[in-house]
């Protein structure tokens, strides 16, 4: 038994396995597990009620690996870890990083605050396959294109050494001080989380068996299925990720057991995509809210309210995004093909601020990340760094033909459209009385007619940025 005691203070890595910092605080000393739920250093982007959900239960989870001995907090993490040090004479304290810009200055200022009392603060890259700093430019100019970024981080990637669960020490130590799990006050307290229930099991547990399941099905027809919404072809490993449930040196190596074709390599890129909208935060602090191509702080945006709730509730009138919409609600997670429909239809159709778009992403998504959230969102809006030209609009209709071509995945989350026939059913307002009324079908009552028109929407959102060219 070690004389010396360790703070391991979990953030984003609630798993045992490939976890650096764990591994590091084990081999160090007698260990004191911490979570710290930090609202008041979080701002803006405190967690929503779909990833309060989620992080209750990979907790909870992460509590019963441990043995029963996580402690858990609320309130300033730099002042409960200040506490926990003079209360029990800690000797170091051991985090995996994270990336975004409040956790980043929350972490300098403990590290100077162990320092100061000679305190060791040992902080470790635990769910990044590069450091942000360590891919750049000759000029040590940050990438602002994916492409380049992905060739030249693909020459530098570490060799990968997966770190099995350490061998806790026993006991682990529990604080009298702590609070329970249900003291946190996560879940939610009227019930909209059942269909969350049904999809998802969140947990270091729950994550390797998604992922066996997507290597031993999905990944076959990962590069085309992954824009078929009704297909299981994706891996939905993304929330998992976001909670550190698994890391993508996990993933990466589980790779290597399959045969390396083209839906392998799409889905790498995919992890290297996600480590692109980690790598742009990192640089552009300002992601989450200003336009990086500043031209657009002019476009005129018209904020309807009322189109707003409508595309919140998944009552728009066009199928494909209210079947998208609705799909987030009732289980906190959106297909990737489906996401960039409905966020360009909030931005170029409706001409609603892409943040507030973002905004509600946040607070409805299990996998509600900052990093990729922000990416993503200004990528559709055409205003980020390696973006999607703001000309390049999603037709609602014509992407919901070619990729749900039999309406599987429309008409399981419209069901009121359920009868329509397939000619029909992403344009339900150009089929004729005797046919909507067979299909039980009365626009405007059982289903909302378009609050835009799609073709005079998309002219006034190309005019409306030809307003913003020249600043």
């Amino acid at each position: 038994m070690h004389s010396s005691l360790s703070i391991i203070w979990f953030r984003q890595d609630l798993r045992l396995s490939h976890n650096p910092a764990l591994i590091a605080a084990c081999e160090a000393s007698n260990v004191l597990p911490i979570y710290i739920l930090d609202d008041e250093n979080a701002g803006q982007y405190q967690m929503g009620g779909a990833s309060r959900w989620w992080l209750h239960h990979s907790l909870k989870a992460l509590d019963t690996s441990l043995g029963n001995a996580l402690n858990v907090y609320r309130g300033d993490a730099a002042t409960i870890i200040a506490d926990l040090c003079q209360r029990f004479a800690v000797d170091a304290v051991y985090w995996n990083r994270c990336y975004e810009p409040n956790h980043i200055a929350q972490s300098q200022h403990i590290k100077t605050q162990l320092s100061s009392q000679g305190i060791k603060a040992n902080s470790i890259n635990g769910s990044l396959l590069n450091e942000p700093w360590s891919v750049l430019k000759k000029d040590a100019s940050p990438y602002k294109v994916f492409t380049p970024y992905h060739r030249e981080a693909s020459k530098i990637d570490p060799p990968i050494t997966l770190l099995p669960a350490p061998q806790l020490p026993k006991p682990l130590i529990n604080d009298s001080h702590a609070s329970s799990l249900e003291g946190l006050t996560l879940l939610p307290t009227i019930n909209w989380d059942s269909g969350l229930h049904k999809c998802w099991e969140p947990g270091e547990a729950g994550a390797s068996l998604l992922l066996n399941k997507f290597l031993s099905n999905g990944i076959n027809d990962y590069k085309d299925g992954r824009d078929r919404p009704a297909l299981k072809a994706i891996s939905r490993l993304s929330p998992h990720l976001h909670f550190g449930d698994i890391s993508p040196h996990q993933i990466i190596n589980a790779l290597l057991t399959i045969p390396d074709d083209e839906n392998s390599e799409h889905f790498k890129r995919e992890i290297r995509w996600r480590e692109f909208s980690y790598y742009l935060l990192f640089h552009f602090p300002g992601l989450p809210n200003q336009n990086l191509k500043t031209n657009f702080n002019y476009f005129p945006w018209e904020n309807n309210p009322a189109w707003l709730k409508c595309w919140q509730q998944g009552l728009t009138g066009y199928p494909l995004v209210d079947a998208g919409m609705r799909e987030l609600w009732q289980t906190g997670y959106m297909h990737n093909r489906v996401r960039m429909v409905v966020a360009s239809f909030l931005i170029k159709n409706l001409l609603v601020d892409w943040r507030l778009g973002a905004s509600w992403f946040w607070d409805c998504l299990v996998d509600a990340d900052l990093a990729s959230n922000s990416a993503s969102w200004q990528w559709v809006a055409g205003c980020g760094t390696d973006a999607s030209p703001y000309f390049r609009v999603f037709n609602p209709i014509i992407q919901g033909e070619k990729f749900d071509p039999q309406g599987e995945y429309t008409k399981l989350y419209v069901p009121e459209l359920k009868a329509l026939p397939d000619k029909y059913l992403f344009r339900p307002w150009e089929a004729p009385p005797e046919v909507l009324n067979q299909a039980n079908i009365t626009l405007g009552e059982t289903y909302p007619h378009p609050i835009v028109q799609i073709k005079e929407s998309r002219q006034k959102a190309l005019e409306a940025y030809g307003s913003t060219k020249n600043f």
